[in-house]
């Protein structure tokens, strides 16, 4: 990591084998570093999700048997990922806009 980087901060969730396979949590990590050096993904790798909060998204990573998601927020000083899970419907369910909002809203509140 340079010193220009951005640090990832989980507040819920991890990328590790099992349960991705092993391309799919190096995808996974290629796309984080991206993120953390600053570039702007798009789909179909990235997704805003305004449902969330501002400078929410949704990245997306396709594995042999599952779709991936994992909900991050661009902060000026860090990459927040906010959770980590195997999206098996067409809409990010509610309970995890809830989950994603209060863990957000606890983070916002303690730093």
């Amino acid at each position: 990591m340079h010193e220009q980087d951005k640090p990832l901060i989980w507040l819920h969730g991890e990328v590790k084998t099992p349960p991705f396979t092993l391309a799919a949590r190096l995808e996974a990590g290629l796309l984080l570093r991206r993120l953390q050096q600053g570039e702007s993904i798009g789909m179909p790798h990235s997704r805003p999700l305004p449902s969330i909060g501002l400078r929410c998204h949704e990245l997306r990573i396709r594995d042999e048997t599952r779709n991936w998601r994992m909900i991050y927020r661009r902060d000026d000083d860090a990459i927040v990922i906010v959770d980590v899970f195997n999206k098996t419907t067409r809409e990010t369910p509610e309970s995890v806009i809830e989950h994603c909002q209060r863990r957000l809203s606890k983070y916002d509140r303690d730093t």
